[in-house]
């Protein structure tokens, strides 16, 4: 049985070369969410000013149900892909639908950030509470 759990390693990050690499490596071991990733991404990508309105054309244009696409779309809302904008929302003209998110990149980024942080961090402090933390596990 192949898993559908992601798995980030500096290795399979190091061979993803376009969008179809990253497609599998998000979505694990199903083509199906594969597809349905590239076809939001894309969808988004192309859209005017990088904002769609609904993802329910999506699913019509491409073949695929609409289960599929409420799974996936949900998967890359966790993961800070996307965001829905309410249409409440001054910035996005008072229109309701979806657009990139930036907190996946900004996530990201700071777990960079705070793993040079934690190997820096060597003070006479610091090496006792990593002692302590060491000493429950």
């Amino acid at each position: 049985m192949v898993s559908t759990k992601i798995e980030f390693s500096h290795n399979s990050i190091s061979r993803i070369t376009d969008l179809d690499d990253l497609a599998r490596l998000l979505f694990p071991g199903n083509k199906t969410h594969q597809r349905v990733f590239l076809a939001v991404f894309l969808g988004l990508k192309y859209a005017p000013r990088g904002f769609l309105g609904s993802l329910d054309g999506l699913y019509a244009e491409h073949g695929f149900s609409k289960r599929v696409l409420e799974t996936v779309r949900a998967k890359m809302r966790r993961l800070g892909l996307i965001d829905h904008v309410s249409r409440f929302n001054k910035a996005s003209g008072y229109r309701e639908g979806w657009v990139f998110s930036k907190r996946f990149g900004k996530s990201t980024t700071r777990l960079t950030e705070l793993a040079e942080k934690f190997k820096e961090d060597k003070g006479l402090l610091q090496e006792k509470k990593d002692r302590d933390l060491f000493r429950y596990i």
